[in-house]
């Protein structure tokens, strides 16, 4: 018995599958495919700032960087659904302990930055336990407050902090070399700081842990039930959101040979907060590249553009783009996804 094969249809090449072939297909392609060398060309010219720029705004690339580590502290714990305005708090504790150990005459930059890092995980570790009770709106007022006692401590504790006259140090050393007091000399190793623990925050957001977080933001009370502690969990990062935001304080301190309490002011928490808000309303979620982003834009408008005085006004503006860019942004992505499908 002959049996005969029914026949079918050619199974077209991908090439010619149209779907496939729609212009947001060609651009998510084209952006996957330049992503890596225009972040190598960005991380190119941030390193040979000194060389194209002016002492005046390689110093305040410096200060970026602080701001930026402090973005990336509040941008980590958004990944694990806590809104934080408090991570000043942090910087402070990292910065005076900085200060404590170069009046000491320990002025080793990476002595200060280790203990700096310690010290805020420590102080983390101790009050998350606490400050995680809340979730929300309730968690992010928990910080605002956070960020307040922190303020009024170093205004009102002298003996370590120096009041509101500030505390004045040392520069900080790196190996033999002796004292960094060149602007390049110190942008080069607050560049360094910001590259490795860039890197060190990659590894982590690629981790386990990571999609911990993001399981307890996504649906926490799930998590419990699948035997999950978010005390212990969101409790890593609270403390690794900590040591950015520590290591943020001793560049502060290498930066400018001095520490007052008007960094970590209200205005400092508010642009770490909307140099993260930024970039995740941009990109659609939290990511360290558009906090850094956020940051350079926040620090371009408010401290370039506007250093004749109308830096607050840039700032304001800046952040008014968030309730138009993001709905913008929002329905680029949903477009693409529906050609992607159709």
């Amino acid at each position: 018995m002959t049996t005969t094969t029914p026949a079918t249809a050619p199974v077209a090449a991908p090439q010619d599958n149209i779907a496939g072939w729609t212009p947001a297909a060609r651009w998510r392609g084209v952006w996957r495919a330049g992503r890596w060398p225009a972040g190598a060309a960005v991380i190119g010219v941030a390193a040979a700032l000194p060389a194209l720029a002016g002492p005046y705004v390689v110093g305040l690339a410096s200060s970026a960087i602080v701001l930026a580590l402090l973005a990336m502290s509040t941008q980590l714990l958004a990944v694990a659904g806590l809104p934080s305005f408090g991570q000043t708090a942090f910087l402070g504790v990292g910065a005076y302990t900085a200060v404590v150990l170069a009046n000491a005459g320990i002025t080793h930059g990476l002595v200060q930055l280790a203990a700096a890092v310690l010290a805020a995980a420590a102080v983390a570790a101790v009050t998350a336990p606490f400050v995680l009770r809340t979730r929300g709106v309730s968690f992010l007022m928990v910080t605002v407050m956070i960020q307040g006692l922190g303020y009024a401590a170093a205004v009102h504790w002298t003996s370590v902090t120096g009041g509101s006259d500030g505390r004045h140090t040392p520069p900080v050393t790196l190996g033999h070399n002796g004292a960094v007091t060149s602007t390049p000399g110190i942008y080069w190793y607050a560049f360094t700081v910001l590259a490795v623990a860039g890197a060190a925050t990659a590894v982590l957001l690629r981790s386990r842990l990571a999609l911990i977080w993001r399981g307890h933001a996504g649906h926490e009370p799930r998590m419990i039930a699948l035997g999950y502690r978010p005390t212990v969990d969101l409790g890593a990062a609270y403390v690794a959101a900590a040591a950015l935001a520590g290591a943020g304080g001793a560049l502060t301190v290498a930066i400018n040979t001095f520490m007052s309490p008007a960094y970590l002011s209200f205005d400092i928490a508010a642009a770490a907060f909307a140099a993260a808000a930024l970039g995740a309303s941009l990109a659609g979620r939290p990511t360290m590249t558009g906090a850094l982003a956020a940051t350079a834009a926040i620090v371009a408008v408010r401290d370039f553009l506007g250093s004749n005085g109308t830096g607050p006004l840039w700032f304001g503006l800046l952040c008014l783009t968030v309730p138009y860019l993001r709905p913008a942004a929002t329905g680029l992505r949903a477009w693409s996804t529906r050609r992607r499908q159709a």
